[in-house]
């Protein structure tokens, strides 16, 4: 994936998502949740990397190992950049997922990069303790499923960017810290409960960035996301 900041196409229909991209071109990244992709299928990731983007499909698989290999399988072949599982799967799920993009991948293309989902940038400490009956610090939690995904041999994780130093300690720098939540100053907080602003993401070692309604809700889409990739780059 290309390091500039992964636009989540959070919408309903390929029409709205198009119609949204026009002002951008192919050296942008997006990112293709479950509402559109389960609306489009897989001719919407075919369409995008047809126009040049990188698409990460966020899809966040979690199920019986043989189930999660066979999918990736599936996936693999569709030509997406990244793809990702929860971590919370465990290590033979995701082992068989990596199996499964290995297996999927055509002769001389690259595999997809293949991420674990650490805990979502909605949950919070009382949520880990009190629904998921975690009793160590939420932090402590998303660096287990970080050090578990990467002894895995998986690419990286999905984490908030309030972890992203930690894991770099622990996981090392290549190791990919894909993180959602990122808002400009004073910017809503909408559902969102762990979030940061570009800046605060680059200095804490994010290796990219999803953004989502900082952008597309914007009035000038186009001006929010200049001024999101020149904060993420130390450029303002």
């Amino acid at each position: 994936m290309k390091t500039s900041p992964i636009i989540a196409l959070d919408f309903d229909s390929a029409e709205k998502a198009f119609a949204f991209l026009r002002p951008f071109d192919g050296d942008v990244s997006v990112k293709v949740g479950m509402q559109l992709y389960y609306k489009e299928g897989p001719s919407i990731v075919a369409k995008l990397k047809e126009l040049g983007f990188d698409v990460f499909l966020d899809l966040k698989l979690h199920d019986i190992p043989n189930t999660v290999k066979s999918a990736m399988e599936v996936l693999a072949g569709s030509g997406v950049d990244l793809v990702n599982v929860h971590a919370a799967g465990g290590k033979t799920m995701m082992e068989a997922a990596l199996e499964g993009l290995d297996k999927g991948t055509p002769s001389g293309s690259k595999r997809p990069a293949l991420i674990g989902v650490t805990q979502l940038t909605s949950t919070d400490e009382k949520q880990v303790a009190e629904e998921q009956l975690i009793r160590v610090p939420l932090e402590d939690s998303v660096l287990h499923y970080a050090k578990l995904t990467k002894a895995t041999g998986l690419d990286g994780v999905v984490c908030s960017v309030h972890e992203s130093a930690v894991i770099t300690e622990a996981c090392g720098k290549e190791f990919l810290k894909v993180t959602p939540g990122i808002r400009l100053p004073q910017g809503e907080t909408q559902d969102q409960k762990r979030i940061a602003t570009p800046e605060e993401a680059r200095l804490a070692g994010s290796t990219h960035i999803v953004v989502g309604r900082a952008i597309t809700g914007s009035a000038e889409p186009k001006a929010a996301y200049d001024l999101i990739n020149a904060l993420w780059k130390g450029q303002n």
